[in-house]
């Protein structure tokens, strides 16, 4: 089962390659799921997710065409401006300035985690925090201990936050990926305090 959905996964992307190469577009060699074209100063670049395609266009016209082009390749649904994307929210104000900020996923991750009843955080991590490998499980009692707690589970949801909108937890994302493969009940409070901070932080934001 998982090797069907990895080459599903596998052929989808070559087919999605295939169609935007098709129509004109370079796939970018930093990141292979940015692809752009410039056609009379016309610049089009699309990013893609799966099967979420974000675009921005030089105008109007450039924007109708990318959007039949890709119709005569998929069926696809048109949801106009983007307002929401991978549990991104982007508002834009009168200037045209753009904001990104994740406040509902913060909730959604504080809540999977049942801690809506805890004390917001003002610091990203315990003051004086010393973390070591040697802090690891190394007995059976505390091998136990950590088997119905999902370390892991948490410290993935953290480090997308950080890398989509929140570049303010790279220090704690980088601290606790440590011990992600063998985690000890003092890294999941550490991880705790670190979600209790995201409580008080939710209407952080970015804005370019």
């Amino acid at each position: 089962m998982l090797y069907g959905t990895m080459q599903g996964a596998h052929d989808w992307a070559e087919n999605l390659n295939k169609t935007f190469k098709g129509h004109s577009y370079y796939r970018s060699s930093a990141d292979s799921q940015i692809r752009s074209k410039v056609i009379d100063n016309e610049l089009t670049i699309m990013s893609t997710w799966t099967d979420n395609i974000l675009g921005t266009l030089s105008t109007l016209e450039e924007e109708l065409s990318a959007k039949a082009q890709l119709s005569s390749s998929y069926e696809i649904k048109d949801l106009r401006e983007a307002k929401l994307i991978l549990g991104m929210q982007i508002t834009r104000n009168n200037s045209g300035d753009i904001t990104l900020f994740q406040q509902a996923y913060c909730k959604q991750i504080i809540e999977c985690f049942n801690m809506e009843g805890c004390i917001p955080a003002s610091t990203l991590l315990l003051p004086g925090l010393i973390l070591e490998n040697n802090n690891c499980p190394t007995n059976a009692q505390d091998i136990d201990e950590m088997k119905n707690i999902l370390y892991r589970e948490a410290f993935g949801l953290l480090m997308w936050l950080q890398v989509a909108t929140r570049p303010d937890l790279l220090f704690a994302v980088n601290i606790l990926s440590r011990f992600a493969h063998n985690p000890r009940k003092s890294h999941w409070n550490v991880l705790k305090h670190t979600l209790a901070y995201i409580k008080a932080t939710t209407y952080y934001c970015q804005t370019s």
